[in-house]
């Protein structure tokens, strides 16, 4: 018998399986191709993504699925969704009528991520246009900017043609603001600061309680990502910001890698709730690195939760228990299509939208009852 080295054995041994299987796959007429599974398409929201706004007929997840699936571009496919919202004058946690600042001033937030674009953009606190999440793309797409905030915002959105409007106020939103400010008239005379901002604060509470304001709109936000059939992803925040908040105070929801964070070869994580705890530990990046680490969607957002818990410790933020007082929410979706919705507290419902329709479906929390027990 010949001697043969190794590499020539090698070679042998592999060419034999390749000509193997490809006479095996001429013999039964298939082509010898290697595919790849195809992209499950998806979109999730936070709640809000799922209720029909200002007398329409079809939510925001649906709204983004249909476009996405048309063949619109993904990101105009969420912000044409989030829009349904931020337009509805009864929506007082975002855009067009949210809750104001403690001088009575509408002042919205938003950010947006294109994942196959690798691009972004933001707005912070501007007062004059009712769609945030249009002037996010504005500034992603006519500046070689990612942020803009402030009085300037509105300067920009004027020169885009946007339609600018004196007070983002309705009727709804303003009466609110006015019954809160009068129950914290006198509160401000407190002097100790750290116990003039927890009874302002308790006067919040009581209007949450009385049925005044909805809980979940003191930081109310819409999030909103999407993935879909070539394997692109997607998101958009917009917000009101926390109701009440000092003028200027900017939350999570414009900030990358806090509010919204987009990895193309990975996936997309976004927020609702207190904005500040979810800044302080850049939650949605954290999300999307430890998807990228091999964690599922539900396991990543539940780490991030894990994240804030461990960094609370001011008094303020904790209640009897020693755990925070406040909610926050992820809406998280990796590159397979898979989802989850994950909360500090409780099984608050979030939006999805698939082949299967559109839906609430529940968040999987980390801790035990409820952020004032």
């Amino acid at each position: 018998m010949d001697k043969i080295n190794r590499r020539e054995f090698m070679t042998t041994t592999a060419g034999a399986g390749i000509l193997a299987a490809s006479s095996s796959l001429t013999a039964s007429g298939g082509p010898a191709v290697i595919t790849q599974p195809a992209s499950k398409p998806i979109i999730i929201a936070s709640a809000n993504g799922h209720q029909f706004k200002n007398g329409g007929t079809k939510t925001c997840v649906e709204t983004a699925w249909e476009k996405m699936m048309k063949g619109d571009d993904l990101l105009d496919s969420l912000i044409a969704g989030v829009n349904i919202v931020e337009l509805d004058p009864l929506e007082d946690s975002v855009g067009y009528g949210g809750l104001p600042n403690s001088e009575g001033v509408v002042q919205l937030d938003a950010c947006c991520m294109h994942g196959p674009k690798k691009a972004a953009g933001g707005v912070g606190a501007s007062e004059n246009v009712k769609t945030p999440s249009l002037l996010a793309k504005a500034v992603m797409e006519k500046t070689q900017h990612v942020l803009l905030v402030g009085k300037e915002v509105t300067a920009f959105a004027r020169s885009q043609g946007f339609e600018i409007v004196a007070d983002l106020n309705t009727p709804n939103s303003r009466a609110k603001w006015e019954q809160w400010k009068k129950q914290t008239g006198k509160l401000q005379e407190i002097l100790d600061p750290v116990a003039r901002e927890e009874a302002i604060r308790q006067v919040t509470l009581d209007m949450v309680k009385a049925g005044l304001i909805n809980e979940n709109h003191i930081h109310g936000t819409i999030n909103c990502n999407g993935m879909n059939s070539r394997g692109d992803v997607c998101g958009v925040t917009t917000t009101s910001g926390m109701a009440w908040k000092i003028p200027g105070r900017l939350g999570d929801s414009p900030i990358l890698g806090a509010g919204l964070y987009v990895d193309n070869e990975v996936g997309a994580a976004g927020s609702t709730g207190r904005g500040e705890a979810n800044l302080y530990g850049l939650c949605s990046y954290l999300i999307v690195e430890e998807m990228r680490r091999g964690k599922s969607p539900k396991d990543a957002g539940l780490e991030a939760c894990r994240r804030v818990k461990a960094n609370t410790i001011d008094k303020r933020f904790l209640n009897s228990r020693g755990l925070p007082n406040f909610g926050l929410n992820f809406y998280v979706i990796n590159k397979r299509g898979e989802y989850a919705g994950v909360a500090l507290y409780g099984t608050a419902p979030f939006a999805v939208c698939d082949a299967k329709g559109p839906r609430l479906e529940k968040c999987e929390p980390l801790l035990p009852g409820g952020p004032n027990e």
